[in-house]
């Protein structure tokens, strides 16, 4: 065991609707102490300064170009992660000197693993500066340096948490993250990893509903509990090359676009697009080295009750279970930030954030700069 540290993590996901931090005491390796954890949204003004810096993004050709206002964007969102720890720490009667390291993902504006390109905003010396705490950022960059997709990153902290899965839950188990995008995590009885991105998650209804009803999701899986999943809209998504290429990839937020104005109501396009989320995954999961018997759920996605029915229903055909993160003894929205956390430690060790078996890295690697504050 290495020396434990105390580590913050951030997470600003693909839905750019707010910030997850969470804390743990690890040594980056075996021991996870999961602590406190929060959610901070962003307001409307922030949403939109954002979502401009996605548009923006688009005449990135070198990782580091930050074209037009998008220097400004990631000074911006840099100070709103600032504050965040700042009133995290507070409320947790905390201090810096408490802290040994911040995990900072920053804000994913551009993903194009084809060609070897992804750029996350956020400054990690000003993040460092303005915290009075060291900080760990970048950790995607390395991993496309050495020939992977650079995600999903997560795994490596699913791998720690599947150490303490309870007796109940079937192995082989798999870790679906729905966020913006959903991954999967398989982890075989020999301890093999396995990891990829599974389809579009949350991303499609929540740009439905933000563009119909100005709502950023649909809470509760409200509106699509009133619809009909549309069978050829949905065959049209699982028709995407993305589910049979012969090398899993990771997505970007532009891979999967909104059905069109005026195609289908409301209702049935949050209902079509939930059903799509949840068959997205059991398509891509075929691509799992064995059939999983236990797919434990984090991320927002969770909380829609119509995807869960809908993942449950097909996952039951496939004579597999679907449980939430909190039935397995975890936090279903904490985990990504705390893997930032967990990752960060790794970082400082110099111990690898990716395998070949999740992002196809031609050996495993660690990654990840480090700030000094």
């Amino acid at each position: 065991m290495g020396t434990i540290k105390t580590a913050i993590g951030l997470m600003s996901g693909t839905s750019m609707d707010g910030i997850d931090i969470a804390m743990l005491r690890t040594d980056g390796d075996s021991f996870v102490e999961r602590g406190p954890s929060g959610y901070f949204p962003y307001d409307a003004t922030l949403r939109a300064k954002w979502q401009q810096a996605l548009v923006t993004a688009k005449k990135i050709n070198e990782r580091r170009e930050r074209p037009d206002d998008l220097a400004e964007a990631e000074a911006a969102l840099t100070l709103c992660h600032a504050a965040v720890v700042q009133s995290f720490l507070k409320q947790n009667g905390l201090v810096p000197s408490d802290v040994d390291v911040i995990g900072f993902h920053g804000q994913t504006v551009l993903h194009r693993p084809d060609d070897a390109l992804t750029v996350q905003i956020g400054d990690g010396p000003l993040l460092a500066c303005e915290t009075g705490i060291d900080v760990v950022y970048d950790m995607r960059a390395n991993d496309m340096v050495h020939g992977g997709q650079g995600a999903p990153l997560i795994p490596a902290y699913h791998a720690a948490l599947s150490a303490n899965l309870p007796e109940a839950f079937e192995t082989p188990a798999v870790f679906v993250n729905i966020g913006g995008i959903s991954n999967l995590t398989f982890i075989g009885n020999g301890g093999a990893l396995v990891a990829f991105d599974g389809g579009p998650g949350n991303m499609l209804i929540d740009q439905w509903m933000e563009a119909h009803t100005g709502q950023t999701f649909d809470k509760g899986g409200q509106v699509a509990a009133k619809g009909s999943v549309n069978a050829a809209l949905s065959e049209r998504y699982m028709a995407s090359p993305f589910f049979s290429a012969n090398q899993r990839r990771s997505l970007d937020r532009g891979d999967f676009l909104p059905p069109q104005n005026g195609e289908i109501s409301l209702e049935d396009g949050a209902r079509t697009l939930s059903h799509v989320t949840a068959a997205a995954i059991l398509k891509s999961a075929t691509y799992l080295p064995d059939h999983a018997k236990t797919y434990i759920v984090c991320g927002g996605g969770r909380l829609n009750p119509v995807i869960m029915a809908e993942f449950a229903t097909l996952a039951a055909e496939k004579g597999a279970k679907v449980v939430s993160a909190e039935a397995a003894g975890f936090d279903g929205g904490a985990m990504e930030a705390e893997a930032w956390a967990y990752l960060a430690v790794r970082s400082l060790r110099g111990l690898p954030l990716t395998y070949p078996g999740t992002t196809g890295v031609k050996e495993p690697v660690s990654g990840g700069v480090l700030a000094k504050a």
